[in-house]
């Protein structure tokens, strides 16, 4: 008997059952795993009220419970001269918000000021450290038909921003969009910049931000046949915010991408890179101590906004 050639027609025998039976639902127990304390700590110098959040993480396939909110927990960030800005746990919210209010004209900081956050839960003390990066301002948003728009749509427009990179190279940004006021926060509409390209050695530093980039503000839409549609209809309102992210955010956030932004379906299981937790720069004082996941930014905004309308 010649093994050599039983073994590929197995082989493909199964490949075959497997495709004629892939309507068929499979019951697969993932386990579960005990909850880890996720710090979800992006702060600002804007004059608003800033929040951290804590919660528990859960398991990957619970789509029906938010997070579980942590309590009790005790949260500051320190300066470079020692000053101490308090987050207070909002028990009205009862969400894992911690929060710090502007006093009068004070902000959080400044381009150049070094931070420490600290979270001390259940006798565990969690810090990381961040300096909040200089940030260009957004001189203009623009409004254009979009010709070679997808489907070839009539009426199709898009908004694109204007700023250019500052001088030196190395600097990282999270540009944010938010169309009638709602913030647009699906992984497919991050946008990244390091200096005014897209990744390190793109040789743009100091110029203005190149086309992907500027049109990156526009929501990404669909229709009930998950055809793309216009980004913006009359009277949209469009507010555009750079926000300085450090080198170690701007790699994170790239993680973050590429975990979440994914097409689905069979040929995950053959050309993704494996689920799992994404880096972190929170650590444990205690290296014996429990794990943590999330991520600690300071960061120095800019915006600007415009109303699109066809007769403008």
């Amino acid at each position: 008997m010649k093994t050599s050639a039983v073994i590929p027609r197995l082989v493909c025998m199964a490949a075959l059952v497997l495709f004629i039976r892939c309507d068929d639902v499979v019951d697969v127990d993932t386990g579960s795993s005990d909850p880890i304390l996720n710090i979800d700590a992006w702060v600002n110098n804007k004059p608003v009220t800033q929040t951290i959040k804590l919660t528990l993480t859960q398991d990957y396939f619970d789509n029906v419970n938010l997070p579980p909110a942590v309590a009790g927990a005790t949260v500051t960030i320190t300066d470079q001269d020692g000053l101490i800005f308090l987050f207070k746990e909002n028990t009205q919210k009862n969400d894992g918000s911690y929060e710090w209010n502007p006093d009068g004209e004070r902000v959080l900081g400044q381009a150049g000021d070094r931070f420490t956050l600290k979270v001390i839960y259940k006798g565990e003390t969690f810090v990381a450290t961040s300096q909040m990066g200089r940030v260009p301002a957004v001189d203009d948003i623009t409004f254009e038909k979009w010709e070679d728009a997808p489907f070839n749509e009539d009426n199709f427009y898009r908004a694109e921003f204007w700023a250019a990179d500052l001088q030196g190279a190395g600097d990282t940004y999270w540009i944010k969009t938010y169309k009638n006021g709602s913030f647009l926060n699906k992984a497919s509409e991050i946008n990244l910049a390091y200096d005014a390209g897209l990744s390190a050695g793109s040789n743009t530093d100091g110029v203005t931000f190149i086309s992907p980039i500027r049109t990156g503000i526009n929501a990404d839409d669909q229709d009930k046949d998950d055809r793309p549609v216009s980004p913006l209809k009359t009277n949209d309102s469009i507010y555009v915010e750079i926000h300085s992210i450090t080198r170690v955010s701007f790699n994170y956030m790239n993680e973050v991408i590429t975990q979440t932004d994914r097409n689905g379906g069979l040929s995950e299981l053959f050309t993704s890179t494996p689920l799992s937790n994404v880096s972190t720069n929170l650590v444990n004082l205690d290296g014996n101590g429990s794990a943590v996941v999330g991520f600690f930014n300071t960061a120095c905004v800019s915006g600007h906004g415009e109303k699109f309308n066809l007769k403008r």
